[in-house]
């Protein structure tokens, strides 16, 4: 509390030295705009931030006093002795700025160092419609305001949804960047706009905002973006200029650069602490330089923690890698649930593995009852995704690779197109699908955002085509979906068929090695005689609904088959004590070889993932495939597939109750199997190619 305000902060990384203080910003949006710095910074330093008064987790006072620069200064000084902190290093966003010069001002004893990016001090000359609005900000609006004339007093308190949305727009100049507006505008709806004119009623002369910058006498670094709407150039030059500070111009840039520039502002940020408050207590690095015809042979394989099939068509690949190059050191980067098959399978992981922000995790979260909206939940990990990548970052500048393969690292992928300056190794990419698709119940909105994220995927790959060695499809060019990427966009088979190779489908294992069933389920326990039912919903938590329900469904199946067995696989990632028992019916934890008891079994249900959907395929067995509501892929992408090849028969899970699933599964008993075959070979084809980058 501090002044009678209680004051919400957190402490991030507190084994760290020094301290990286990150101040709020204008009260319009609180310390969550802060959520792609925290991660990395506070593996390398102790991160403090705090909302200002006004907004999220501190109180929303009315009273003027309780804002602007002096006060929020007054309140950084409250959280550095709450949180025992002598010295920082602080950082300010816009509005910030301005607190970060009072505080480094005034109380330089506490401050080692101050970044502040897009800052401004004086009235924007450059900018002269916006200054006349603001002059008029306590008089009435004009009927149908325009630009900068929402900025008044009267039409946030009217129409503050419609202030909100435009405002952003102003601090995105960049194209794609509907999640950051997105973002931004959902934290300014917890706020109001009575708190906003508090706020605003402690305005700051420009001479006083000179004098601050101009009595800081630490070192400062100014980011400011050369298309900012907010706070123009010049005024980052001007920061510079007073503060005798080093400007980082970021060209193309807007105003919220951290959210649009995340890598480079964080690799700029670290290297600003670094270079003013070195950590004494961190030893001298020991470097040493190998010259590259010494250098072994080395990749960073990436494999995807999105279902355990990557893991498995990974390790297939590996292999078949090592028999072309046998000196080859594969290091692996990667997450709970793949770690373990890598580590039962005598693999290297990277230590800086444990450090990844777990994806499996975060979907499951985002999952409800057998429903996972694909597209929205990955658009909701880009802090996920950027911590990840910032890891990735570290071990490729820490170690020589002269190989990277990423297979669906979404992650590495997007942000080497967005800093392709950081690529200092052969890449290869690899996915089974391309193209993300709108769900129909999306509307209009949805189609729009699919579609903004498709073109930038198209833009990244025309213009910086080196930054993909190779890219492969795992599959062939009738496996992709019949669509478009969206209005006035390329047909998707057509774009991949000209950016992608394939070396066909890739299933991990050699499936001619499981054509002998009775002796393959002799092994695994399965009598010769009895009918088996696999139920498998892959590496996560999210088809535990699924689960429960085929166990709901097992009488009435077994009402059609007398004495049917079945087998539940809950996965690496599901309790199986959290599933109900019922007789006739055993459940099994994780399963390492998972796709023999597939190819033991008379029947399968299982999730719409196409790795499982494609090991039953390559085996030839009758299953049921139920795909998560509003998952994309397992709507469009797979089916498709699947229809390609005849196999599996889907079954939506809102028409799926237990006597209906129960008839599903009888039904497929016995069926005469007729799919396509499934070429194999698939991994040597893929190793081939890659082995060519080395």
């Amino acid at each position: 509390m501090c002044d009678g305000v209680n004051i919400g902060y957190e402490v991030f990384g507190a084994d760290h030295e020094p301290t990286v203080l990150l101040l709020p910003t204008w009260t319009i949006i609180h310390s969550r705009f802060w959520k792609l710095q925290v991660p990395y910074l506070a593996r390398h330093f102790r991160v403090v931030t705090f909302d200002g008064p006004g907004n999220g987790r501190s109180d929303r006072p009315l009273d003027p006093a309780a804002y602007g620069p002096e006060a929020v200064a007054r309140d950084a000084r409250a959280v550095m002795d709450a949180t025992s902190t002598d010295r920082a290093v602080i950082v300010g966003l816009s509005a910030g700025v301005g607190r970060a010069l009072k505080l480094a001002a005034d109380h330089a004893d506490r401050v080692l160092g101050a970044v502040l990016i897009g800052g401004t001090l004086a009235s924007n000359p450059s900018l002269p419609d916006r200054r006349e609005a603001l002059s008029h900000f306590l008089d009435p609006y004009p009927a149908e305001p325009k630009g900068w004339e929402r900025a008044n007093a009267s039409y946030w308190l009217e129409h503050y949804d419609d202030f909100i949305d435009w405002f952003f727009h102003q601090c995105f100049t960049e194209p794609h960047s509907t999640k950051q507006h997105e973002d931004c505008v959902g934290w300014a709806g917890e706020t109001t706009p009575e708190v906003l004119l508090a706020d605003a009623a402690m305005g700051v002369s420009t001479k006083t905002a000179v004098g601050w910058a101009e009595r800081v006498t630490v070192p400062t670094l100014v980011i400011h973006g050369d298309q900012d709407r907010v706070a123009p150039l010049e005024q980052g030059r001007l920061i510079a200029e007073k503060t005798r500070g080093e400007l980082v111009v970021l060209e193309d840039a807007g105003h919220v650069p951290l959210a649009r520039d995340p890598v480079r502002v964080n690799l700029l940020i670290r290297e600003f602490v670094e270079r003013v408050a070195p950590n004494p207590s961190t030893p001298p690095a020991k470097r040493h330089w190998t010259r590259g015809r010494s250098r072994p042979k080395r990749a960073l394989y990436i494999s995807s923690p999105i279902g355990l099939g990557h893991a498995r068509r990974d390790l297939a690949v590996a292999d078949e890698l090592r028999k072309l190059h046998p000196d080859l050191e594969i290091e692996w980067l990667a997450q709970d649930p793949v770690t373990r098959v890598l580590e039962r399978a005598g693999e290297h992981v990277h230590p800086a593995s444990g450090h990844l922000a777990n994806e499996s995790a975060h979907f499951e979260s985002e999952s409800d009852e057998h429903d996972l909206h694909c597209f929205q939940a990955w658009r909701n990990m880009d802090e996920i995704l950027l911590a990840d990548f910032m890891v990735f970052h570290d071990v490729v500048t820490s170690r020589d690779y002269d190989l990277v393969i990423g297979d669906e690292a979404w992650d590495v992928d997007y942000y080497l197109h967005e800093n392709p300056e950081l690529k200092r190794f052969a890449y290869c990419w690899f996915t089974d699908f391309v193209g993300w698709l709108p769900m129909p119940d999306g509307g209009t909105r949805e189609s729009h955002i699919t579609a903004d994220y498709n073109a930038e995927m198209i833009e990244h790959i025309a213009r910086y085509p080196r930054v993909r060695d190779l890219a492969l499809f795992v599959g062939d060019p009738q496996d992709i979906v019949p669509n478009n990427f969206g209005p006035d966009l390329p047909e998707i088979r057509d774009w991949t068929e000209r950016h992608f190779e394939f070396p066909g489908y890739i299933t991990g294992f050699d499936a001619n090695a499981l054509a002998d069933r009775e002796s393959l389920r002799d092994t695994l326990g399965y009598a010769p005689d009895e009918r088996v039912c696999v139920v498998a919903v892959g590496g996560s938590a999210v088809g535990s609904a699924l689960l429960r329900r085929c166990i709901e469904a097992y009488p009435y199946a077994a009402n059609r088959v007398p004495g049917l067995r079945m087998v539940v696989v809950a996965g690496p990632r599901i309790d199986p004590g959290s599933l109900p028992t019922r007789d006739g019916v055993e459940v099994h934890a994780y399963v390492p070889e998972l796709q023999r008891h597939l190819a033991a079994s008379d029947v399968a249900v299982v999730q719409g993932g196409l790795t499982t959907c494609m090991e039953l395929t390559a085996t030839d067995r009758p299953f049921v495939y139920v795909p998560l509501r509003h998952h994309f892929e397992q709507h469009f992408h797979v089916p498709h597939r699947l229809d390609r090849y005849g196999a599996g028969q889907r079954v939506d899970f809102t028409e799926a109750d237990p006597e209906a699933l129960g008839e599903h599964v009888a039904s497929q008993l016995g069926r005469d199997i007729h799919y396509e075959p499934v070429e194999s070979g698939g991994a040597a084809r893929a190793a081939s190619r890659i082995g060519e980058l080395l």
